[in-house]
C-alpha cells in the first residue's frame, strides 16, 4: 500500500490491514491484490500529476468549490465555472487572498474539477514544491481508467479491445502506485506514463469496458506485474533486458501482429545541417554505423561520424535526440539529406 494515499476512509480498514498483513503467507497474494479482489466497494484513489515545475496553475469546479488548506479546514469557495489562478511565492501558493503551502479544490458533490485547461473528476491538491507547484488530481482508479482508456486506443474500437486495454492500464497505474517513486504524486499524464486528460478521452465504451473488467489486474508470482504497453512494436517486441534493465519473466519478445498499425513503417528525413543542430559537435554527418543491436535489430549503440569529429551514441539518445518513433531503424545519407527509415 502506499503511505500516502488511503484505499478508503474507514475506521475498519486499519485494522483489516493489519490482519491480513499478519495471516497472508510469506510469497502469497500480495496485500493490494487482496484488496482489490475481496473489498471491491473500497474505492482506491490515485494521485495523477496534472502540472509539476510550473509556477502557477489555474484551477476551478464545475459546481460550487471548496477551497482548504492541507489540514482539510475550509479557507473558502469558489462559484461553480469560475476560475482561481495558484501562484507559487517561494514555498507558499497565493490563491486570491488565501496563503497557504497547499491548497486542497474540491467540486460538490456530483461536480468536476478544472485543473490548468481540462476538466477531470475527483478533485485536486496544488502543493508548493522547490521547483513551483505540482498540482495533483486525486482520483478514483476505475475513473481514471475511463479516461486512460480512450487515451491510448481510439473508443471506436471493439469492445474486447478496450476491455484488454483497461486491464493493462489498471495493472500498470497499480504497479507504479506501489513503486511509490514520488511523494506528492503516484504518475503522471503523459505518454511517459500513460495519457491521461480527464473527461476530454471519456466516451461510453471506455466506461463499458473498465465496468466489465472492474477488478481485474494481470499477476506474476502473485504479484501485479508492469504492464508495459505501446502502439507498434514493428512486428516484434524484445526481451525487456535487452532494451530498459535486467531481465524479468513475463516481459519477453513475441511477434506482434501489427502491420496494418499506421505508424508500422515511417520515415523520418531531415537536413544535414538540421541533424548537425539536433546533434552538435560532429559537423556535417559523413556516415552513422551500429555499433551493437538487439537480436531484432533495434539500435543500442551508433556511431556517428562528420567533417569536424565523431562520437558514439546509445540509440535511446540517438531516438531523443531526433524525436524518432523507436529504435528500430536504418540511416541513407543523399546529398544533404539523411533519411531514417
Amino acid at each position: 500500500m502506499s503511505k500516502s494515499s488511503a484505499c478508503a476512509n474507514l475506521p475498519a480498514l486499519q485494522w483489516l490491514l493489519r490482519y491480513w498483513k499478519s495471516v497472508l503467507p510469506k510469497g502469497g497474494i500480495s496485500l493490494l491484490i487482496w484488496l482489490i479482489w475481496c473489498l471491491p466497494g473500497l474505492a482506491l484513489e490515485l494521485r495523477v500529476a496534472i502540472q509539476e515545475g510550473t509556477n502557477q496553475v489555474l484551477v476551478g469546479t464545475s459546481n460550487t468549490g471548496v477551497i482548504r488548506n492541507l489540514r482539510g479546514q475550509p479557507v473558502g469557495q469558489v462559484p461553480g465555472g469560475q476560475s482561481l489562478t495558484i501562484a507559487a511565492q517561494w514555498s507558499q501558493l497565493q490563491a486570491g487572498d488565501w496563503q497557504a503551502n497547499a491548497f486542497w479544490v474540491e467540486p460538490s458533490e456530483g461536480g468536476y474539477v478544472f485543473i490548468g485547461d481540462r476538466w477531470y473528476r475527483g478533485r485536486a491538491l496544488v502543493t508548493a514544491t522547490g521547483s513551483g507547484l505540482t498540482a495533483v488530481n486525486h482520483v478514483e482508479l476505475e475513473h481514471y481508467l475511463y479516461s486512460v482508456v480512450g487515451g491510448e486506443m481510439p473508443t471506436s474500437w471493439p469492445l474486447e479491445a478496450l476491455k484488454a486495454q483497461a486491464v493493462a492500464a489498471r495493472s500498470y497505474v497499480l504497479y507504479q502506485r506501489q513503486r511509490g517513486r514520488n511523494p506528492h504524486y503516484d504518475v503522471g499524464d503523459t505518454t511517459s506514463w500513460q495519457v491521461y486528460e480527464g473527461l476530454a478521452d471519456e466516451a461510453s465504451s471506455t466506461q463499458a469496458a473498465v465496468e466489465a473488467t472492474r477488478n481485474q489486474v494481470l499477476i506474476y508470482g502473485n504479484q501485479i506485474i508492469e504492464a508495459v504497453f505501446h502502439s507498434s512494436s514493428g512486428g516484434h517486441t524484445e526481451n525487456v533486458e535487452d532494451v530498459w534493465s535486467q531481465a524479468i519473466p513475463y516481459l519477453r519478445g513475441v511477434q506482434d501482429f501489427d502491420a496494418g498499425a499506421p505508424v508500422y513503417q515511417w520515415v523520418e528525413t531531415l537536413s544535414l545541417d538540421e541533424f548537425n543542430r539536433r546533434i552538435p559537435d560532429i559537423g556535417l554527418l559523413h556516415n552513422a554505423t551500429p555499433q551493437r543491436t538487439t537480436p531484432r535489430g533495434r539500435i543500442q549503440e551508433i556511431r556517428l561520424e562528420g567533417d569536424r569529429g565523431a562520437r558514439v551514441m546509445s540509440g535511446n539518445d540517438f531516438r531523443n535526440a531526433l524525436n524518432l518513433r523507436s529504435t528500430l531503424f536504418s540511416i541513407a545519407i543523399a546529398g544533404d539529406t539523411v533519411q531514417i527509415i
